[in-house]
Order: structure tokens, then C-alpha cells, then sequence
């Protein structure tokens, strides 16, 4: 029954949750790899590849100065006012040339304060062409 519903997804409101998952998703994209929960790290790997998919898709239009405002524009929307969109973009540009699966989730052993199943979120990035 509805009414006995308490919380939500992660026991947050929708905009709580929204505003988590920016925030994470912008760390995400900062450092390369960060350490959260197992819930969240599920809902992050799902969230930060469409982002990057999305973010992909825009490298292939032909003008490169339009694709970077474009690209810069929709980085905008999505990540917390207090990242640098040229950061983001380096990244982007580093991600391998595929359709998907940008994100890899490890788990790692669980936390100890409250024995929270716990992993490693990671962005994969291409690997360096070797010079002949």
C-alpha cells in the first residue's frame, strides 16, 4: 500500500536524490574513481554511461569548436556549478572509443563502522597507443 511507504529510493526525496547523484557523478568525473556504497555504485555506473555515451555521440559532429560548446553546454546541465567544464572535457576526451561501458564497479570489502557493502567506482580510459 502506498501510505505505508516511508522512504524512497536511498531513503531520499526525488530532488535529494537527484542532487546526490550530481554530486557523485561530478566527484566521479574529477578523480577517476571514487569509493561508495554497492546501491549507489549500481546507480552511478548506470547514470555516468549514458553521460558519457551522450558526451561520445557529440565527438562526432564535425566542427570542433561547436562540438566543444556543445558538449560544455550539457556538462552544464548536469554536473555541480563548482566543477570546471575544461576539466570534464580532458576526460572526455580520454574515454575509449566505444558505445558503452565507460564505468567499471569492483567491489571491495565492506565497511567497517557498519559493515556497508562497499566498491570502487572507475572511469575507464583509453589506453595509450604505442609509438612505432
Amino acid at each position: 500500500m502506498k501510505h505505508l511507504r516511508k522512504g524512497g529510493k536511498f531513503s531520499r526525496k526525488k530532488k535529494q536524490r537527484k542532487a546526490l547523484f550530481k554530486i557523485l557523478v561530478g566527484e566521479l568525473f574529477l578523480r577517476s574513481k571514487i569509493k561508495t556504497t554497492e546501491a549507489k555504485a549500481k546507480e552511478l555506473k548506470a547514470l555516468a554511461d549514458k553521460i558519457c555515451g551522450k558526451i561520445k555521440r557529440s565527438f562526432s559532429d564535425s566542427d570542433e569548436e561547436q562540438r566543444e560548446v556543445k558538449i560544455l553546454r550539457y556538462m552544464k546541465t548536469i554536473f555541480p556549478k563548482n566543477i570546471e567544464p575544461k576539466l570534464l572535457l580532458e576526460v572526455a576526451k580520454s574515454l575509449p572509443q566505444q558505445k558503452s561501458g565507460f564505468v567499471r564497479v569492483i567491489k571491495i570489502p565492506a565497511r567497517r563502522s557498519d559493515r556497508a557493502k562497499m566498491a570502487l567506482v572507475e572511469i575507464i580510459k583509453k589506453e595509450k597507443e604505442e609509438k612505432r
